[in-house]
């Protein structure tokens, strides 16, 4: 099945943060804090696929407060935090939101990332993820993470599934 195909029955889309919703850059400041960019374009993304019935949820292996805000600032109401065993917890949240797999799409960037990319409906990477990664998923965006990758995946399956020109209708009204 081609990638617009299997994006026609996706019904959550689950997003790792570095590498994928940031840059994979970590700035730490003089006292220690952890700082990351997150980029507005995929923010609006998220907000049209929830808009639009789609769930958005985040799993990723580290754990930090601009996360837990960021997700709370979206409205993305499932995120798990330090779990490197990204696949357990996929499958611990399909199991909770009672989709299948065949339903979720995934979009990683690297190596913990890629059991779940392998086992989900649509398997997505940006555009910088590992190669290996890459040979393993289904779309790739041609953006970077953290520079409109997660707008461009979010775009992928609203048009997909035949709402896109809708939604950028309703901006011009």
């Amino acid at each position: 099945m081609s990638a617009e195909q299997l994006a026609e029955t996706i019904r959550l889309l689950v997003l790792d943060v570095d590498g994928v919703l940031s840059n994979g850059l970590l700035f730490y400041g003089q006292s220690g804090e952890e700082l990351k960019t997150f980029h507005i374009a995929d923010g609006l993304g998220i907000k049209l696929l929830m808009k639009h019935g789609i769930e958005v949820a985040i799993i990723t292996g580290r754990k930090s407060g601009m996360v837990e805000q960021r997700a709370r600032e979206l409205g993305i109401s499932h995120l798990v935090q330090g779990r490197e065993d990204k696949l357990e917890a996929l499958n611990s949240l399909a199991k909770d939101l009672a989709i299948p797999l065949s339903g979720i799409a995934y979009m990683g960037d690297d190596l913990p990332d890629l059991g779940a990319i392998e086992r989900v409906g649509l398997g997505m990477v940006p555009a910088n993820a590992s190669p290996y990664v890459s040979g393993h998923a289904d779309w790739r965006s041609q953006a970077n993470g953290g520079m409109g990758a997660v707008r461009e995946a979010c775009e992928f399956i609203l048009r997909c599934q035949g709402k896109l020109d809708a939604i950028r209708e309703s901006y011009r009204a």
